[in-house]
């Protein structure tokens, strides 16, 4: 089989990003290791080595394990634990539930991981890992969809899954992964996410309009303030929700959401119950948000950063289009 493998230079750093081929169990260790590395969630876990061997779609099952490893100080790619700085896991599924598995068309990949070290992160190796799934996806596969969740407050992932890849919004679901702790979320904060859909085929259509001037020309649905507050290991200033007005019934709506979410999560873990709900005032206000709009035929055409002094992160709908 070809093509299983890329070598990439980024800022005079070389990585392989390569499928997953062994059928020896002890080799998907890594990938269990890295997950809890990056998430820090040791009872939401990977399958067993074992099973994780089995499910390999060139073994008996249908996943498929992308693995990024950076080049050696001494040169040459080694494919182990103390290299493997990002991956992705996925497996095929299927759309309609009574058509199950007898028509291609009813094919979907649903990748469910997609992590890189802390480290490795500024290289953009999350949005490269994602072109590569792309082609093996439609290549080894042949699916034309992929789908996925986010959380609809992390403007990283949001400027990855709908800016650059054109990724549309399926449905808002609520509490996904009930209580849901670790590096990267909080138990007493709703697990909320964006269930999207990738069309791999399609050419990714922006609007005509810079999204600046249809951010200038569209109605704010949430206005934030700034306020400073005494987080876990350091002063600094948050976003807090000051406004929400539903009832605009402009073409064009934004909301905002805040500009570090992970970091507001990390810092307002502390006692003060008034800190402490900020993050949660942004999930249920949104939530609200996101809802209502959908029910109205809002749909989300793009997400940009704009910069300034604080820098703000948007989501741009529009009324009655799918993109």
């Amino acid at each position: 089989m070809k093509d299983l493998e890329k070598i990439l230079t980024i800022e005079g750093k070389r990585f392989l990003l390569k499928v997953e081929t062994s059928s020896t169990a002890s080799d998907y260790l890594k990938y269990e290791e890295l997950r809890n590395e990056i998430w820090g969630v040791r009872d939401d876990n990977l399958s067993g080595s074992r099973n994780m061997t089995c499910e390999n779609f060139l073994h008996e099952g249908s996943s498929l394990f992308l693995a990024a490893y950076v080049e050696a100080e001494e040169g040459g790619f080694r494919e182990d634990k103390s290299h493997l700085v990002g991956f992705s896991y996925g497996f095929a599924g299927v759309k309609d539930k009574e058509i199950a598995f007898k028509a291609l068309d009813n094919l979907w990949f649903y990748s469910q991981y997609l992590g890189v070290k802390p480290d490795f992160q500024k290289y953009g190796l999350g949005i490269l890992i994602k072109e590569f799934q792309r082609k093996k996806v439609l290549n080894l596969y042949g699916i034309s969809t992929i789908t996925c969740t986010y959380d609809p407050l992390t403007g990283v992932n949001a400027y990855r899954n709908i800016h650059h890849f054109g990724m549309e919004v399926l449905e808002y679901r609520e509490s996904l992964y009930t209580e849901f702790g670790g590096f990267l979320n909080r138990t007493d904060i709703p697990s909320d996410r964006f269930f999207m859909s990738w069309d791999l085929k399609r050419k990714i259509r922006k609007p005509e309009e810079s999204l600046e001037s249809l951010l200038a020309k569209s109605s704010q649905v949430l206005k934030s303030d700034t306020i400073e507050v005494q987080g876990r290991t350091k002063k600094l200033e948050l976003e807090v929700v000051q406004e929400v007005n539903l009832h605009r019934d402009d073409e064009f709506l934004s909301v905002q959401i805040p500009f570090d979410f992970y970091l507001m999560l990390r810092e307002t873990d502390v006692e003060d119950e008034k800190v402490r709900r900020i993050p949660l005032d942004w999930r249920m206000k949104t939530r609200e948000i996101f809802q209502f709009l959908f029910k109205r035929k809002y749909r989300i055409i793009d997400f940009r950063l704009v910069e300034g002094t604080p820098k703000k992160d948007f989501y741009l709908l529009k009324r009655g289009v799918r993109k």
